[in-house]
């Protein structure tokens, strides 16, 4: 079985501009004061590779913890393209029943290609850039995306992974209440 690990080594990412930059403090190193090493984490809830919950954008939405899981495993389909994404893109790439799609390449979700997302049933959507959209229709993008309860992975890394048919495993970390969290999303093929 061949396992593809699409995750961002976290604290060598590039953040969303305005985010918090990640940071590891020692609290505690083996041999000097401690049995064992311990390590202070402060970071964003969107740093690295990571997954929106509906509340981070939708009012009232469910957070990440309350998200379905059921969404975040089983068959994918990884899809190259370039550029915006248009309707007619979303609809080819969705044909056969594909709920699950990671996308290959600088491209960018049009509000439209999220209407037709969102409309076809797709339950899980990544993407290489740390944001959905343009600056302009980011934030709109995700209002349709998260509205429809779409799981959304952000800044995976997709360059080693051959276009195709995957399982996919990609569940978020419980931080209960929140926005988001980090992932680290795993693709197997036999």
């Amino acid at each position: 079985m061949k396992i593809y690990d699409i995750s961002k080594e976290v604290f060598s990412s590039t953040v969303f501009p305005g985010d918090p930059e990640p940071q590891a403090v020692p609290l505690a190193q083996i041999g000097t004061d401690s049995p064992c090493a311990l390590t202070q984490v402060t970071l964003g809830s969107h740093t690295g590779t990571h997954m929106d919950a509906p509340s981070h954008f939708v009012p009232g939405g469910r957070t990440i913890d309350q998200l379905d899981l059921m969404k975040c495993v089983g068959p994918c389909l990884v899809a190259e393209a370039a550029g915006p994404l248009s309707p007619q893109w979303v609809e080819a790439a969705l044909a056969g029943g594909v709920t699950r799609l990671l996308i290959k390449g600088d491209i960018e979700v049009t509000p439209q290609a999220a209407e037709k997302m969102a409309e076809l049933g797709l339950g899980f959507l990544g993407v290489e850039h740390f944001t959905v959209g343009s600056e302009e229709t980011g934030v709109q993008v995700h209002r349709i995306l998260l509205g429809a309860e779409i799981a959304l992975l952000e800044a995976c890394t997709l360059k080693e992974v051959p276009a195709g048919e995957y399982l996919l495993v990609s569940p978020p970390l419980k931080y209960g209440g929140l926005d988001g969290a980090q992932a680290r999303p795993l693709l197997l093929r036999d």
